[in-house]
């Protein structure tokens, strides 16, 4: 797998692993915690530790990892080297705006292009 703005390293239980922020990863985040993605900033801006443990076990599996989330919740994790990690991966979105809203006005055709 190679690097990309927003992949972030991570060390669990003393080995390097990648966090990458993947459509999965929203999928995965979003499904876990619930709600739209509005809702999941929101909800973001006084996370608890259970949602932090939820979205890097995302990210990792977003970063090519094969981690039970129950083996991640056992794992040696810097909660503070894993908050700035997540926050890199999360900076891939850019702007903060949400994912899909963008690609979803560009993947419309433009009259001009229909009528080709």
């Amino acid at each position: 797998m190679t690097h990309r703005p927003g992949d972030a390293q991570i060390t669990v239980n003393g080995e390097p692993m990648k966090l990458r922020l993947t459509l999965g990863a929203l999928a995965q985040i979003e499904e876990a915690l619930g709600g739209d993605f509005d809702a999941l900033q929101a909800r973001l801006k006084s996370p608890r530790i259970s949602d932090v443990i939820l979205i890097l076990h995302a990210l990792l599996i977003g970063g090519g990892a094969e981690l039970s989330l129950k083996l991640l919740k056992a794992s040696d994790v810097d909660l503070a080297q894993a908050a700035r990690a997540i926050a890199l991966a999360f900076a891939a979105l850019g702007d903060g705006e949400a994912p899909g809203k963008r690609q979803a006005v560009q993947a419309r055709p433009s009259a001009s292009s229909a009528e080709a």
